[in-house]
């Protein structure tokens, strides 16, 4: 499957914000959109006022960047949530949400949604007792995620129970962290979703 492999750090100061993709480099000094909190690029401070669709664009690919996912698939779960009955554009984050890979980094089990990709893909999550290894993988409500037992005590995941508590855990979603286990309580609605996006722009961007 194709990702990204430039510089993380990059995207956040082309967004002018911290997308967290990085970890707990994100929380410290040496985050470079602390050093430099402009675009990158030769004319990266002097940019002009955004258009409003280059606003439009920009939240678009501020929240695939944030989730991890290229265009084509983000496409995709737009035209999903766009054929649901509620606002289009909470359905667009309950989908992204409800990935696999974004429950495991909320849970606390990866410092970073890659992180949590690539344990998923490495089979070290289990879900409902199954193992799955596909980041996309949506959960439901009442399912169970948890750490594979074979997997449980390598370096990520004994750190992960040690700094458990650390990061807010969102209310849809109850760790144990003895157990290196979460359950899903529900599918969670928009209010209770901190990611820092404005998705009317993505609407209105996809809408014309």
């Amino acid at each position: 499957m194709a990702r990204y492999t430039g510089a993380d750090c990059k995207r956040c100061r082309r967004e002018k914000t911290k997308l967290f993709l990085k970890g707990s480099k994100c929380e410290s000094p040496k985050c470079p959109i602390e050093i430099r909190p402009y675009p990158p690029g030769e004319h990266g401070r002097g940019r002009t006022k955004d258009s409003e669709y280059l606003l439009q664009k920009r939240e678009k690919q501020k929240c695939a960047r944030i989730y991890g996912i290229l265009e084509k698939q983000f496409r995709g779960y737009y035209d999903e949530a766009n054929r649901r009955t509620g606002k289009t554009g909470d359905e667009l984050l309950k989908i992204l949400e409800s990935r696999l890979d974004n429950v495991v980094y909320r849970a606390g089990f990866a410092p970073s949604r890659d992180a949590a990709r690539q344990a998923v893909r490495h089979g070290h999550i289990v879900v409902n007792g199954g193992k799955v290894d596909i980041p996309s993988y949506r959960v439901s409500e009442n399912d169970i995620v948890e750490i594979a037992p074979k997997a449980r005590e390598l370096t990520p995941f004994v750190i992960a129970r040690e700094t458990a508590g650390q990061r807010t855990v969102p209310a849809w979603l109850e760790v144990i962290p003895s157990q290196l286990r979460v359950l899903v309580h529900s599918l969670p609605a928009r209010q209770v979703i901190d990611t820092q996006v404005q998705e009317q722009l993505i609407v209105e961007l996809y809408s014309k």
